[in-house]
């Protein structure tokens, strides 16, 4: 049986033929369903017709399956070092980054205020310290992002709610949670990794209880000493209050195990604003490298003036570096 297909199927048709773009195809191909006459001398054409939206549809959802991948969130280091902040839903760590730092990240009294990460700078002393804040972690929550910047962080604060209904237990389901992920929580002025797992990352954690405004939760805290004391030591604080975040400001930066050091030009007067950022341990020759290869290449000696020091006292290139040293790089 003949089709007898109207004009206006054919001009239809022409425009298959100048797109590439999958959703106009099924657009026109559509359209000419809608043309052509529904007899059985058209069965075949309708068939065929359906047969490519179809699998235009198929190809289409696939590629948009494949496009929509988890974001990946990226922050490079700055200051002193990085620290990250995580914990559970409503443990405040919004407002510890609001109060340590000049930045405004929304704060909000439900979980889940936090969708992605939020940098901001703490100034500790002469020093900046980067602070970034996350998403809560539960049971059934935890970004693949989030983990990488867990991993890549210096030190990682672990803000727990001291008011919540058990505090204890909002920390194991943390370090269970990432430990599913290889991660594996240690206190942060520990020397050697108790973690002899080659595959498992072991960070630096600081507990932080926040929300401590109440003289009754002293025996929380009691409580939480005798659960955690083997594995970590915490400070508390109160985000809100201010409570004791001069102190907090300091447990972090200390958690980075970092020196500042700072440079001297031959007759003038050192300048303290802008010191040199180094891990301990770090040589003069650290320092050296820092200030400019040709000060590495051609290096002759330095002076160095501190506490405990004769003033410009001669050290060689392998001289360790103390906190609050000012070196005089000759060459």
């Amino acid at each position: 049986m003949p089709a007898n297909l109207p004009p206006q199927y054919f001009e239809t048709e022409k425009k298959l033929k100048t797109t590439n773009d999958p959703v106009e195809k099924i657009e026109i191909m559509e359209e000419l369903l809608s043309i052509i006459p529904k007899h059985k001398g058209t069965e075949k054409l309708q068939a065929l017709y359906k047969k490519k939206i179809s699998k235009l549809k198929s190809k289409s959802q696939k590629k948009s399956v494949t496009a929509r991948h988890e974001p990946s969130y990226h922050i490079d280091k700055s200051g002193a070092g990085q620290v990250v902040l995580i914990g559970p839903p409503n443990s405040g760590k919004s407002m510890l980054i609001k109060s340590l730092t000049n930045a405004e990240p929304e704060v909000a009294d439900y979980p889940f205020t936090t969708h992605k990460p939020y940098p901001a700078m703490m100034k500790y002393e002469n020093v900046q310290v980067q602070l970034i804040d996350t998403p809560p972690i539960t049971k059934d929550y935890l970004e693949v992002w989030h983990t990488e910047l867990i991993k890549n962080a210096d030190t990682v604060l672990l803000v727990i709610d001291i008011t919540s209904r058990d505090p204890a237990e909002d920390i194991t389901v943390i370090q269970d949670v990432l430990g599913e992920k290889k991660i594996v929580l240690s206190p942060e002025n520990n020397e050697k990794p108790t973690d002899k797992k080659q595959s498992r990352f072991q960070k630096k954690c600081l507990v932080v209880l926040n929300k401590d405004e109440s003289p009754q939760n002293s025996d929380v805290k009691e409580l939480i000493k005798e659960l955690i004391e083997t594995q970590f030591s915490f400070i508390s604080c109160s985000a809100a209050q201010n409570k004791n975040l001069k102190s907090l400001s300091k447990r972090i930066f200390d958690s980075l195990e970092v020196m500042r050091v700072y440079s001297k030009i031959p007759g003038k007067k050192p300048s303290y604003d802008e010191p040199f950022i180094f891990k301990h341990g770090s040589s003069v020759m650290d320092m050296a490298k820092a200030v400019h290869k040709d000060f590495a290449q051609n290096f002759k000696y330095a002076r160095i003036w501190g506490q405990k020091k004769y003033e410009g006292q001669k050290v060689n290139k392998e001289y360790k570096l103390q906190d609050g040293d000012v070196i005089e790089l000759h060459m």
